[in-house]
């Protein structure tokens, strides 16, 4: 469950670095304020059972995943094979990470 928070938590991160780049309205700022609070609440959350070290890789790794193909796919950034490599190897050094490490408090 903990590391379902964890990926929970990446697409409210995804959230607010585009809220923090994009947002114009009192409205947008408070949906990325919002989505600030959640990521980090999750992640803190999760972390009192998973290693924190690990729990802040795999949310800081997928999260930078996430926010670079957003940008690839929405925001016009042109695409570059050398960044999708780039995301591979850092996606693969995340799930390795994850495979490796075992829940402390024993919950999945």
């Amino acid at each position: 469950m903990n590391w379902i928070k964890i990926i929970i938590a990446t697409f409210f991160e995804v959230g607010w670095v585009i809220g923090l780049t994009h947002a114009s309205s009192l409205v947008e700022w408070f949906f990325t304020l919002i989505a600030i609070f959640v990521s980090f609440y999750l992640l803190i959350d999760a972390s009192k059972t998973l290693p924190v070290g690990t729990s802040y890789a795999v949310f800081v790794g997928l999260g930078t995943t996430w926010v670079t193909l957003f940008d690839f796919l929405f925001f016009g950034e042109p695409f570059n094979f050398m960044k999708i490599m780039l995301i591979i190897t850092l996606l693969a050094g995340v799930i390795s990470l994850k495979l490796v490490t075992s829940n402390k408090g024993g919950e999945a």
